[in-house]
C-alpha cells in the first residue's frame, strides 16, 4: 500500500512581497497545478491515499477556481482517499469542502476529536490541536496490531511551553504509533518518536519566498502490511526552486568584477532559468570601488524567473592612502575619520557618499 504524506501547500497565498500583479497571478496557479501533479503521480503510481496534515490554504480569500480545481481533482477518482486535517491556516474551505452537497465520498476529514479511519491492516488517527491540550493526548490509543499512522498539524515539542500548535512528543511515546504525519514545519524533516515509530515533516509542497528555499515535495509511504513495515521517501516536487546565494565580493573595485564574482557563486549553487534567485552581496568593498546595483541586477535578470539583489556588503577606508592627499577629497576623508561621534559604519558611509558626490556622480 501506497500513502503520499504532504501538508503546508498554502494554495492562493497574495504572493505580493516579490511579485508585481501578474507574476503573483501565475506563481498562484502554479501551486494549484502542482497539487494537480501530484494528484496524477499518485494515480499513476497506485497510491491508495493522499495525507494532507494542515494548511492546504494560505487565506480566507479562496478562488473559486481553486476551489472547483481542487474538487475535480478529489473526485477524479473514487478510489484514492484524502484525509484531511485542518491546519491554522484553514478555517474557511474546510468547512465549503465539507458540505453535505460538495463533499467527496473519498474526502475524510478530522475534527477538534480524535477520529480513526481503517485502510485494511492501516488505521489513520488525526484530530485537530486547539488551545487547551489537556487530556487531548489520552484519547488516542491506537491498536497495537494495526499499522498505525498519526495525523497532526503544529511544533514538535517536549514539554508544553505554551506555544501554539505544540505538539507534545513525551505523550505520543508508548502508543503504538508507526508513523507520525506532522504538517506546520515547511522544510522536511525526520526523526524517531520512540522504538517503534518516526515522525516526519513533509515541509510545503512548493516554495513561496526566500525563506523556503531548497528541494520541496511530499513524502511517499510504502507499507508492507504482511512484514508491517514502513518505508519513506522524500519526492522532490516543486515546479521552481527558490535560491538565496551569497557572492563575496571583497576587493572587488568595480560592478564587473562583481558580476564575475556573482556569476561564480550562482553556477556553484546550480541555479537554473526556472529558479527564484536571491543574491546577496557580502564582504568588503572599498569606499571609492565602483558599485551599481541596477547594472548588477540587469545582468542577470534575464537568466532567471526571479531575481532579486540584497546588498549586505561593508565599507572600509584606509586612511594612509588620503594622509597626504592635500586635495579637498583628502581633506574631507580625514575630516571624517577623525569625528569621534561618529562610527566606524557611519564614517564608511558618509566618505562613500560625499567621493561620489565630489566626483560629480550619483549615490547609489
Amino acid at each position: 500500500m501506497k500513502i503520499i504524506h504532504t501538508a503546508d501547500l498554502h494554495l492562493d497565498p497574495a504572493m505580493t512581497a516579490h511579485f508585481d500583479p501578474d507574476t503573483a497571478r501565475t506563481r498562484r496557479d502554479e501551486l494549484l497545478r502542482t497539487f494537480e501533479r501530484m494528484v496524477a503521480f499518485a494515480c499513476d503510481e497506485g497510491v491508495s491515499a493522499i495525507l494532507i496534515a494542515g494548511d492546504m490554504f494560505d487565506a480566507p480569500e479562496t478562488r473559486e477556481l481553486t476551489r472547483n480545481t481542487l474538487l475535480h481533482c478529489i473526485r477524479s477518482d473514487p478510489s484514492l482517499a484524502f484525509f484531511y486535517l485542518k491546519g491554522n491556516h484553514d478555517d474557511y474551505l474546510l468547512k465549503d469542502l465539507a458540505g453535505q452537497d460538495e463533499r467527496p465520498v473519498n474526502l475524510m476529514l478530522f475534527g477538534p476529536e480524535w477520529s480513526c479511519y481503517e485502510c485494511g491492516d492501516v488505521a489513520i488517527y488525526g484530530a485537530e490541536l486547539s488551545e487547551g491540550t489537556e487530556g487531548f493526548y489520552d484519547g488516542l490509543q491506537p491498536d497495537p496490531d494495526k499499522i498505525n499512522i498519526v495525523m497532526l498539524h503544529g511544533q514538535i515539542s517536549e514539554s508544553p511551553d505554551g506555544a501554539e500548535h505544540a505538539i507534545e512528543l513525551k505523550k505520543l511515546r508508548g502508543k503504538n504509533i508507526d508513523y507520525l504525519a506532522l504538517g506546520h514545519i515547511h522544510s522536511f524533516s525526520e526523526g524517531r518518536l520512540d522504538d517503534r515509530g518516526v515522525y516526519c515533516y513533509p515541509g510545503c509542497l512548493e516554495g513561496r519566498g526566500f525563506d523556503e528555499c531548497g528541494p520541496r515535495g511530499f513524502v511517499l509511504l510504502d507499507i508492507d502490511e504482511k512484514n508491517r513495515s514502513i518505508s519513506r521517501e522524500f519526492i522532490p516536487f516543486a515546479s521552481r526552486l527558490i535560491f538565496s546565494v551569497t557572492a563575496d565580493v571583497t576587493g572587488c573595485r568595480s560592478s564587473r568584477e562583481m558580476i564575475m564574482k556573482s556569476a561564480e557563486a550562482l553556477a556553484d549553487a546550480g541555479c537554473e532559468p526556472s529558479s527564484m534567485v536571491r543574491l546577496i552581496l557580502s564582504g568588503e568593498l572599498d569606499a571609492e570601488c565602483e558599485k551599481d546595483l541596477q547594472y548588477l541586477s540587469a545582468a542577470f535578470s534575464e537568466r532567471y524567473y526571479f531575481f532579486e539583489i540584497a546588498d549586505e556588503t561593508r565599507l572600509k577606508i584606509n586612511l594612509d592612502d588620503y594622509l597626504l592627499d592635500e586635495s579637498l577629497k583628502g581633506e574631507f576623508v580625514r575630516t571624517v575619520c577623525g569625528d569621534d561621534s561618529l562610527s566606524d559604519e557611519d564614517k564608511a558611509f558618509i566618505v562613500r557618499y560625499g567621493l561620489k558626490a565630489l566626483a560629480g556622480e550619483e549615490a547609489d
